[in-house]
């Protein structure tokens, strides 16, 4: 393999001769992107909210006792506001057995904030979790997916495991020096389900059709070797058909010998161990003079 990372590597190579590895993971978002997307116009609308209120009061159940029935452990990313408002919720991840891993504090857009701004969220983020918790390494998932080089530092300067943020690989790899689990949109219940009335935008797609199209990426992502890592809200997967879709399609992948089913934090571990310098990318390449 090559020093600057094995980009032309075909294959990751996974524990105990696995063919390939699955994650679920859960952006436990709750009202946060309505109350920072609206923080400098508040309404008094509550429609959106109260959908949205829906994942913290029943949806986040409904997949912990999937989960549970399952065996499968969760990687849950949660913003602290979150942790504040419904700390028993957290409380029952933690109790499942479950990674919790940050997520900002108010659901924030990293690229809209100083670097200040930034570490003030990651900070106020882990204080929340910890405080119902109690203090551990956690990982951490950028709000919205986005990410900039000055996140990367301060999550390193703060002990944070790994990153799952960005799409540049179909496996573990480093970016900055920082591991990276890394997620992809089609992977997402987010732009299959989200809808909030209006006319805006198409209804919400069949749980079935969905979950098919996962099916479909499981195999794919299985035939090169990549990681199959999925990504739901409780507040939109944790709706009736869509968990019964969602058990369906988990109870065969789970019949797959050929995965190591882990978390996002046992998938940085292994990389860490196993991958020191190879499939490196640093942010300079995208840099502007």
């Amino acid at each position: 393999m090559s020093a600057n990372g094995s980009i032309h590597e075909r294959t990751y190579r996974w524990p105990d001769g696995k063919r390939s590895a699955a994650a679920f993971s859960i952006d436990f978002d709750g009202e946060t992107p309505y109350l920072w997307r609206t923080r400098h116009a508040p309404s008094s609308a509550i429609a959106e909210l109260e959908q949205r209120a829906f994942g913290p009061r029943q949806g986040i159940y409904r997949i912990l006792e999937m989960l549970a029935h399952l065996e499968i452990r969760a990687s849950v990313f949660i913003p602290g506001w979150i942790a504040d408002k419904y700390p028993e919720a957290v409380e029952a991840i933690a109790a499942g057995g479950h990674e919790i891993g940050l997520h900002g504090y108010l659901h924030e857009n990293v690229q809209a904030l100083s670097t200040e701004e930034i570490e003030e969220t990651i900070v106020q983020g882990k204080e929340a979790i910890e405080r119902i918790i109690g203090p551990r390494p956690m990982g951490y998932r950028s709000p919205s997916w986005e990410l900039t080089p000055q996140t990367i530092e301060l999550l390193k300067r703060h002990g944070i495991l790994y990153d799952s943020s960005l799409m540049g690989f179909d496996h573990p790899y480093w970016i900055d020096g920082l591991p990276e689990v890394p997620v992809q949109w089609l992977l997402d219940d987010a732009i299959y389900f989200r809808f909030f009335g209006g006319y805006a935008g198409p209804p919400p797609t069949n749980p079935q059709m969905v979950t098919d199209l996962w099916r479909q990426e499981f195999e794919g992502i299985k035939r090169f070797g990549g990681l199959f890592l999925l990504t739901v809200h409780s507040w939109l997967s944790g709706r009736g058909s869509r968990i019964l879709a969602l058990e369906k399609m988990l109870s065969k992948m789970r019949e797959d010998p050929e995965i190591w089913w882990a978390t996002c934090a046992e998938i940085a571990a292994y990389h860490s161990q196993h991958y020191v310098g190879q499939f490196h990318v640093s942010t300079k390449e995208w840099q502007h003079d």
